[in-house]
């Protein structure tokens, strides 16, 4: 697998694109087959530490697929293909187009595109609404990379979109083929995900929060699945939610925005000067 570009070391450095990884999930149990699987077999749901332990593994990896040399890349891969061989199962219940037995697997090149090309979208769209715009041949760049990785996890060569225009193709039609519907377990997923753990006082400030912006970012059919309250009250709420990240994305040193290991790259498409673009 090659090195990631420039581009690729730039928009996963950001922090901030947590959030994009918080609408990925969202639209990837909205597929049935990839609800069940993180149902019956992840731990995110367990506790919050457990939550926790999980996002960190999962950013470790993201950060040596992306910065890490070929032997870091390999190990993350390696690690990525060993969790999804332990999920496979059947769906216990019919929901939308798949079948009470229908059967299950991470490693189906099918769901490993529905996964990637989702987080793929999100990880763009997030990116320039929080920190800038992107020109279309970086779109096509990033797509490009990601698909290198795609293809190491399992996906079909031939399938994997390396441009955003192949990208949002993709996306459209698994969206026409009636595949996509939030069944019952995405709804519980869902309501963990938004729900983050701790003290009374954290749910009632952090969990409104976190749902507001996971309904603004999901597109405006999945969300009504999810039973998503959404109004022009709300939908003001979220613009200054956005309005507010940016700022402090060009407000806060780079030590707090973007990732430790991100900064000891040397690369100077990193190390933008976002006062000129603030100008």
């Amino acid at each position: 697998m090659r090195p990631t570009s420039d581009v690729s070391r730039r928009i996963n450095a950001e922090r901030l694109l947590l959030v994009a990884w918080l609408r990925a999930m969202l639209l990837q149990f909205a597929h049935p087959l990839i609800a069940a699987g993180v149902a019956e077999h992840s731990t995110f749901r367990g506790s919050p530490s457990a939550a926790y332990a999980r996002l960190r593994q999962t950013v470790q990896a993201m950060l040596s697929l992306t910065y890490g040399t070929e032997l870091e890349r390999d190990g993350a891969l390696n690690l990525i293909r060993a969790i999804h061989r332990r999920v496979n199962g059947t769906l216990a219940s019919g929901c939308g187009c798949f079948a009470a037995g229908t059967r299950y697997s991470a490693e189906d090149p099918a769901l490993l595109m529905w996964v990637h090309a989702t987080l793929i979208e999100s990880m763009v769209l997030v990116y320039e609404q929080l920190v800038e715009p992107l020109t279309p041949t970086e779109r096509d760049r990033y797509c490009d990379d990601a698909a290198e990785v795609a293809i190491a996890l399992g996906a079909s060569s031939g399938v994997v979109p390396r441009s955003w225009g192949a990208m949002k193709a993709y996306l459209e039609s698994r969206y026409m083929s009636g595949e996509i519907i939030v069944g019952r377990q995405a709804l519980m997923l869902a309501a963990a995900l938004v729900s983050p753990g701790g003290g009374r006082l954290s749910r009632r400030l952090a969990s409104p929060l976190v749902s507001l912006v996971a309904a603004g970012l999901l597109p405006p059919h999945v969300r009504i699945q999810y039973g998503f309250l959404w109004n022009r009250r709300r939908e003001r709420r979220f613009m200054r939610t956005i309005a507010l990240l940016r700022l402090l994305r060009r407000a806060l040193p780079l030590r707090f925005t973007q990732w430790q290991r991100a900064r000891l790259v040397d690369c100077t498409a990193i190390r933008h000067d976002y006062s000129a673009a603030a100008r």
